[in-house]
């Protein structure tokens, strides 16, 4: 007696299903994909749930072409702040001292500008450069003699502040010349035919968005070539369809009023640069390395101190680049500029996904973080509430990050 063994095939899926897809659908494919990558995701997400949520309460204000333009320039160096910070997080370091040299080197310009009668390119150049004589200073004390960053930034907060009051003598100091103000509030000019939209801002749009489009192909393609795991196509499709759809809103809206500020287009360059030197660059993997295990980085070779005294010198110059755009955008240097920036940009980098630990976090996890909170302070302005209770509510919504990103290291360690 025989027995057939002979193994069965299992039933093709449908046409056009195949996967995932064959269960439950795209639903199903998408939901499968953010549990995946929720680190990656889980704050762009929220962000796009507390701008709907406002555009709701207020009305659609919140989304206002004007409004979206002064979003920008209200917040733009909050999100310079953010980057410089979130670097120096990943290297495993904090600074305090942000904050008041920005408010020192707006009252540097000051003085410069208004009571010595510089030229203001070169006041801009002298600015930068007393930004990065400021940080390389902590960087020697931090890397090369030991003494902790908290320590040495917070004696850099009282430092640059008293700095500050003594060059202003306790005034307010202004105002700046045309070309130093348009940095804080200016706009791109106008050219071509009239089109009822900002035509520069449109095209540099639309650049933008093809731009975005090209790398995430290009990404996928280097993680497919290395064997690593993609998002299935769907998601990606439905990925892209989101960024680009996003990005022609906000270029809509900003054309439709003045067009880009300067300050945005010196962010968007901001953000460019630093995102490659993070992703692509060795200078970035080794601030990731020295966060992430700093004795298995010194046995690999890494330069931990070089790294460590370049990460504060670059955020010594990022300070300074946002406290000429505070300046100019108030056109006035104040004793009082600066206050809380430093706790800003420290709560912009750990909502945008970086850890406590060091080694984790990337340049548009900083943005993304800057623009909840610039979105939570619009949002609740528009509705009048009061400044007591958007503290606590900031503080709420810092807590709910770094709560979730411990929650989903656990998931992920177990």
């Amino acid at each position: 007696m025989s027995t057939d063994v002979t193994a069965k095939s299992p039933a093709p899926a449908p046409p056009g299903k195949s996967g995932p897809t064959a269960d439950g659908g795209l639903l199903r494919l998408v939901l499968d994909g953010l549990r995946r990558n929720m680190r990656q995701y889980g704050m762009l997400i929220a962000l796009g749930l507390i701008v709907a949520l406002f555009a709701v309460w207020t009305d659609g204000n919140l989304l206002l072409p004007r409004n979206v333009s002064n979003l920008v320039l209200q917040n733009s160096h909050i999100l310079i702040l953010a980057i410089g910070m979130m670097m120096v997080i990943i290297a495993g370091h904090i600074d305090l001292s942000v904050g008041s040299l920005t408010a020192f080197v707006g009252s540097f310009a000051a003085v410069l500008t208004v009571t010595h009668h510089v030229p203001w390119p070169l006041a801009l150049l002298l600015c930068l450069a007393m930004g990065a004589v400021a940080g390389a200073a902590q960087g020697v004390l931090i890397a090369y003699f030991g003494i902790p960053s908290f320590i040495v930034t917070l004696a850099g907060m009282l430092l640059f502040r008293g700095l500050t009051e003594i060059l202003l003598q306790g005034q307010t100091l202004g105002p700046f010349p045309n070309g130093l103000q348009k940095m804080g509030n200016g706009f791109l000019p106008e050219v071509g035919p009239d089109t009822n939209y900002h035509n520069i801002t449109l095209l540099l749009g639309i650049v933008l968005i093809v731009a975005v489009v090209w790398q995430e192909f290009r990404d996928r393609r280097r993680q497919q070539e290395f064997a690593l795991e993609v998002p299935p196509t769907r998601l990606f499709l439905l990925k892209l369809v989101a960024l680009g759809s996003a990005l022609l809103v906000v270029t809509m809206l900003l054309a439709s009023y003045k067009g880009a500020p300067i300050v945005l287009i010196i962010l968007g360059a901001l953000v460019v640069g630093y995102g490659y030197v993070m992703r692509n660059a060795v200078f970035g993997r080794h601030i990731y390395a020295i966060g992430g295990n700093l004795p298995a980085a010194k046995l690999s070779g890494v330069k931990d101190k070089k790294v460590t005294f370049y990460v504060f010198l670059n955020m010594g110059v990022l300070a300074a680049l946002a406290g000429l755009v505070v300046a100019a955008r108030l056109n006035a240097a104040s004793p009082k500029a600066g206050v809380s920036f430093e706790l800003e940009a420290i709560a912009s980098s750990f909502i945008g996904g970086a850890s406590m630990s060091g080694g984790v976090g990337t340049v548009l996890g900083a943005i993304i973080g800057g623009l909840v909170l610039g979105v939570l302070n619009n949002g609740m302005n528009l509705l009048s509430v009061g400044t007591d209770w958007q503290q606590v509510i900031k503080g709420i919504a810092l807590l709910v990050a770094v709560g979730f990103d411990v929650w989903n290291k656990r998931k992920s360690g177990s």
